[in-house]
């Protein structure tokens, strides 16, 4: 039976509040794009709903997929373009940089906030012996952890930056969370994924890893479990690494 050795973490939503800082961003950017395009197109304007629209086609998806995905639901088709856009231009590529300099801006001006209690579920895993990781889709990651003042407590770090690097797939693709496990010299299924993401979720379940932890802090109960969630919780002080491990071994035995 698989032995449980290491715990892999989504950054924003679980460890720091970025993910609100990443929702406002995204409904900005679409907005302002969104009713320039009703009216060249002389459409009705239809704002990004923040809620529906981010979770559906955005949370945890690389930044241009998520543009993509976001677009396709309206039916409008833009020019991919190239990563080097400037942020004013009409295509993919250009959308996705607007975006990420509004989120900055904004990161710069406010930091992120930890989540403590998931702080102290980390250091906990730690001081047990366990490994722990983050995988994220940002290509912030690594600001938003050292602004953050947590970089220390990951044995690996597998972000947009790398994924870009290594050619990995995002979410829902398990790819990053299985990078995590290997960095840190473990197979999937003597791991965790934590992630309050339906699209990470997905990939926790469909990397075979151990055990799959969602998060609901913006989405859904239900939505997390019918994406492949072992556990739902509200915060990670629901659950100890006692009963962590117990779910772990009641997974591996079934």
């Amino acid at each position: 039976m698989a032995q449980l050795r290491g715990v892999v973490f989504d950054l924003d939503g679980v460890v720091t509040d970025t993910a609100r800082l990443h929702q406002d961003a995204w409904e900005s950017m679409f907005n302002e794009f969104l009713k320039k395009w009703s009216e060249r197109e002389g459409k009705p304007y239809v704002p990004f709903d923040p809620d529906k629209d981010y979770h559906a086609y955005v949370d945890g998806k690389p930044r241009f997929e998520g543009v993509k995905s976001f677009l396709e639901s309206r039916g409008i088709e833009l020019p991919m373009g190239s990563e080097d856009d400037p942020v004013d231009a009409w295509t993919v590529c250009g959308l996705g940089n607007r975006k990420n300099e509004a989120f900055q801006r904004v990161l710069k001006n406010n930091g992120p906030e930890r989540y403590e209690t998931s702080i102290t579920f980390i250091k906990n895993l730690r001081a047990a012996g366990l490994k722990t990781g983050v995988a994220s889709s940002s290509r912030n990651c690594a600001a938003v952890l050292e602004m953050a003042g947590i970089s220390d407590l990951f044995d690996a770090q597998v972000d947009g930056v790398v994924s870009k690097q290594l050619g990995l797939a995002g979410k829902p693709e398990p790819d990053i969370f299985i990078r995590a496990a290997k960095e840190m010299g473990f197979s999937p299924d003597c791991g965790v994924v934590v992630e309050d993401a339906i699209s990470g979720v997905q990939a926790g379940a469909d990397g075979g890893f151990g055990l799959t932890i969602g998060v609901a802090r913006s989405v859904a109960p239900d939505l997390l479990r019918e994406a492949g969630a072992d556990v739902v919780v509200r915060d990670l002080e629901e659950i100890s690494l006692d009963a962590l491990k117990r779910k772990f071994e009641e997974k591996a035995a079934a």
